[in-house]
């Protein structure tokens, strides 16, 4: 059995993110089997015990994810003079009255995490915490998004299943997806990835003009009836495992 670093570790462990536990071996927050280790590179077996400091646990207890119901116009983030930000909404005017958490003011910026374009609208996630960003968006991840896509044109299954199987983008061959048809012009779509416009480029490779794009669910976090423009707590439960 090879020894792994303890950032590593810590972070596959879903403890926090691999920058959040070299910061916490610097504040000297993290003890191997009981030992406090402060040196960057640390190594473990996988097997050890690893925990961190009331400090950290502290710290990681407080970070913030939000669901935004996102309404077309907005910029998911980055956004060119002339065009809001998807964070500018997460205020107490739009916080949702159904939350069962009462507002808090933020004490450190969101970040978004598996973006939405100006023209798609529906469930965008915003965190503080490294493990759900990692979870959603990291190399790794598995995690599906659902998507409701209404189109212009004729699908015959054989593009149908063009789009189960795979399309090649960008030189490589995307994973496979899941195409459910809701009416001629309406399809429910399962990715396990997201690049840049995907669904939107997928379809054009097919022949079809998307005309409506809504992101209804991650993982088994479900956008419901949530109303655009508002936004609610998430628990990192409904998301990490």
């Amino acid at each position: 059995m090879e020894k792994v670093r303890i950032s590593k570790l810590l972070s596959e462990r879903k403890v926090c993110s691999r920058r959040e536990a070299e910061k916490y071996l610097e504040q000297g927050q993290i003890f191997l089997n009981g030992i406090l280790v402060t040196e960057q590179g640390t190594k473990a077996y996988p097997t050890d015990t690893i925990e961190i400091g009331s400090s950290a646990k502290k710290e990681q207890g407080q970070k913030v994810t939000v669901m935004l119901h996102k309404p077309l116009g907005i910029v998911s983030n980055l956004p060119e003079p002339g065009y809001r930000e998807a964070s500018e909404l997460i205020v107490e005017e739009n916080h949702w009255e159904r939350d069962r958490y009462s507002f808090q003011e933020l004490t450190a910026p969101l970040h978004v995490v598996g973006r939405l374009d100006i023209n798609s609208k529906g469930l965008l996630l915003l965190t503080q915490d490294g493990r759900v960003a990692k979870q959603v968006i990291g190399p790794e991840a598995n995690m599906e998004k659902e998507y409701i896509v209404r189109f212009e044109g004729h699908l015959s299954e054989r593009q149908a299943d063009q789009l189960r199987k795979g399309i090649f983008l960008d030189g490589k061959l995307l994973k496979r997806a899941g195409v459910e048809r809701m009416d001629a012009h309406t399809l429910r779509i399962i990715l396990i990835e997201g690049k840049k416009r995907q669904l939107r480029r997928m379809c054009e490779i097919v022949g079809i003009e998307v005309t409506s794009l809504k992101r209804v669910r991650i993982g088994r976090l479900q956008l419901g009836d949530l109303p655009a423009g508002q936004w609610r707590y998430v628990d990192a439960k409904e998301l990490l495992p």
